[in-house]
């Protein structure tokens, strides 16, 4: 099967370089599967799990906290704003990370940013789910 180049950077590290046969991104748009030769594409991504196909009936899955994905035909580059491999994510870290956003959500009285951190925490109560845990 054909293959294409994917590099997952997270802001500490690089979690992922190789080549690959699929990525499944949690795009702020909806879940998208990227194959080899696909349509050059910019996307956000929101909290959630890249799969990554190196090939059939392997792979690895990566933990995700939004960031972007610049997709074309022959490589992916995600850049993430925060990411770890998803055998380092527990229920501990993630409710540990919801309550700290309710707190500043509660400290603030700013309607734009807590309404920004309201979804967060949706997307972190998502996250949870999409896990698990």
């Amino acid at each position: 099967m054909a293959t294409f180049h994917f590099d997952f950077v997270g802001p500490e590290r690089t979690l992922y370089s190789g080549e690959v046969q699929a990525v499944q991104l949690p795009g702020t748009e909806g879940e998208m599967t990227v194959l080899p030769k696909h349509a050059p594409v910019l996307t956000t991504l929101k909290v959630g799990v890249i799969t990554v196909t190196e090939t059939s009936g392997s792979g690895k899955r990566i933990y995700v906290q939004g960031g972007f994905a610049d997709i074309g035909p022959d490589s992916v580059i995600v850049l993430a704003e925060r990411a770890a491999p998803i055998e380092e994510v527990n229920p501990a870290m993630l409710d540990k990370e919801i309550e700290q956003t309710e707190l500043d959500r509660d400290a603030t009285t700013d309607l734009a940013k807590r309404e920004q951190l309201n979804a967060h925490i949706v997307q972190l109560q998502e996250a949870k789910k999409v896990l698990d845990f």
